[in-house]
């Protein structure tokens, strides 16, 4: 081997040593770059919206539905201590919809949004106001859009058994669509009554059949 071929593979190793190195460090920075920014957005998650505790609180297991691909949710069972209070139980829900997705492509809901005020109208009608962001950052299509809505009507549906039906504001505002294209002017169905049972009605008794009719005897003459 020349003494030129020794240079030239020593300076390829020390390349390669240096490469090694540098891409370690690189990846290095970048995962720390990603817990950086995941420590951040949870800490503007609790900001905007902060756990909400109640007496009433005990651990259940509660159905939150997250994305399940690109067009559609499904519930992922997680405990959680929820109030008995309706409006309470409902906040906590979607505040767990909203903040703790298994991972950020099951998210439904902008990270930025934020649930502004809840409550439930005697009939059973709930009102969900949320933050400017749920409009202004969810992306606009109807797959998206009908994900997002479908994600806060299932999870308050299976989660808050006295709701009937669901509608969503902006800001305190009706809203024509959410980004677009689902329309917010009416209102989802939630828990729909289950129909009213009919009791079977009683059978009624046949009818006595009449005897059969009978000839009166014919009488003989007199001798």
């Amino acid at each position: 081997m020349t003494r030129n071929l020794k240079i030239a593979l020593g300076i390829l190793v020390i390349a390669v040593l240096v490469g090694v190195l540098s891409l370690r460090g690189l990846h290095r920075r970048i995962q720390h770059l990603g817990e950086s920014e995941a420590a951040e957005e949870q800490a503007r998650r609790e900001v905007l919206a902060p756990p909400i505790s109640t007496p009433t609180d005990v651990k259940v297991k509660a159905k939150i539905f997250w994305a399940a691909g690109t067009d559609k949710v499904a519930p992922v069972e997680i405990e959680l201590a929820l109030s008995a209070d309706p409006v309470q139980r409902a906040k906590q829900v979607l505040h767990a919809l909203m903040t703790n997705p298994p991972t950020p492509g099951q998210r439904t809901i902008p990270a930025d949004a934020a649930l502004l005020d809840f409550y439930i109208l005697p009939d059973g009608t709930s009102i969900a106001d949320f933050s400017d962001a749920l409009s202004s950052e969810t992306p606009s299509g109807i797959l998206s859009e009908q994900m997002t809505v479908d994600s806060i009507a299932r999870t308050l549906e299976n989660n808050v058994s006295s709701l009937r039906r669901l509608k969503i504001l902006i800001h305190g505002q009706e809203m024509e669509t959410l980004a677009g294209h689902v329309d917010l002017t009416g209102f989802f169905d939630l828990n729909p009554p289950a129909p009213p049972i009919t009791p079977p009605q009683p059978s009624q008794p046949a009818a006595p059949t009449p005897p059969p009719a009978t000839s009166a005897p014919t009488g003989g003459a007199n001798p």
